[in-house]
């Protein structure tokens, strides 16, 4: 009982503190917007500065909102992945998810000018990157699916994951030597990640990835808690280990794939969230961790996304860049702190 209350406790903390950083990151930004013009704009009154209104309705919330779903999709994904590979450095990039996505936009930037016809002004559409990222995530995943009908062995399937990835990387580079300058560049950029391009419309059906990839979750709690205990063990209690191992893939395909698609692969996240939620609550229960994981995964890329943007200025840093420089400081000090790491 007593753990249930600090528990309850500290989520609270982590919900107010979100909420805090949510408003904090609307309001800094090239052009600093007070905190009452932020509220008088979500209530609908009278603004002191029409422009801050737009600034805040058409880019500061959206980009907020794709941090949150992003930080927490990447995040609960590194919990499913270490979870049903047993393996502490597992994350979204194991199954080769995100370099599926990666390809899928290499091929659509790069291969262009292969292709011969079309040229980058007609491919630039942030809309058609995240297609062509979902495509390759979905390609990836249909052959991550078929072998894991036929490997039995879930460190076998992690080796293959990490095969693909290697495959794939290799594709790109091969485009890469073939590709124009500014196609070149183009894929650059989006490889930097990106969470301020995306519309209404894209964030609404970047919200239904998201949800549809907690339902399976919710659905997956029960099985990642047996299979802590080995598969064997989990086995002998009854679990179906194939058919759990569909849906912990599945969820965290959906997860990991949208995110990457709408924001670009973004690295560190989904492999240190979970270590860090860990280490604080001490307990490797997923009824107890997976709310954890979700806040913590949107309250670090809304504090990455914060110092990214470099208030009073007109330059912003590389997201991708910033969550690993944040965040992999915090976890090694955690880790010496704690001297022991809970899996």
């Amino acid at each position: 009982m007593p753990f249930l209350k600090t528990y309850k406790l500290n989520l609270v903390i982590l919900l107010l503190a979100l909420v805090i950083c949510f408003f904090i990151n609307i309001s800094l930004g090239s052009i600093n917007i007070p905190l009452r013009s932020i509220f008088s704009t979500l209530l609908g009154s009278n603004t002191e500065n029409e422009t801050w209104r737009y600034i805040v309705l058409n880019f500061r919330i959206p980009k907020a909102i794709t941090a949150i779903l992003t930080g927490c999709s990447l995040s609960l994904s590194g919990l499913l992945m270490q979870t049903l590979f047993r393996n502490p450095l597992a994350g979204p990039f194991v199954l080769g998810i995100s370099s599926g996505a990666s390809l899928g936009v290499a091929v659509l930037v790069m291969g262009a000018s292969l292709l011969g016809g079309i040229t980058s002004s007609t491919i630039a559409g942030n809309a058609t990157l995240a297609i062509a990222a979902s495509i390759g995530s979905f390609a990836v995943l249909s052959v991550v699916i078929i072998v894991a009908s036929r490997v039995r062995d879930t460190m076998a399937l992690l080796i293959i994951g990490l095969m693909f990835g290697s495959i794939t990387a290799a594709i790109v580079s091969v485009l890469s030597y073939f590709s124009t300058m500014e196609n070149l560049q183009q894929y650059i950029f989006w490889s930097y990640g990106s969470l301020g391009n995306l519309s209404w419309n894209q964030i609404i059906l970047f919200s239904v990835f998201f949800f549809a990839g907690i339902v399976l979750v919710i659905f997956s709690i029960k099985p990642l808690n047996s299979l802590l205990l080995g598969e064997n063990y989990a086995r002998s209690m009854g679990l179906d280990i194939k058919k759990s191992r569909y849906l912990i893939i599945f969820a965290t395909s959906i997860l990991a794939g949208s995110a990457t698609s709408f924001a670009g692969p973004i690295a560190f996240v989904g492999l240190a969230v979970p270590h860090l939620t860990k280490q604080i609550f001490n307990t490797a229960n997923h009824q107890i961790l997976i709310p954890a994981v979700l806040i913590y995964g949107a309250l670090l890329m809304l504090i990455c996304d914060t110092i990214a943007q470099l208030p009073n200025s007109a330059y912003t840093l590389p997201i991708n860049a910033i969550t690993s420089m944040v965040g992999a400081p915090v976890v090694i000090w955690l880790l010496i702190r704690k001297r022991k790491m809970i899996f």
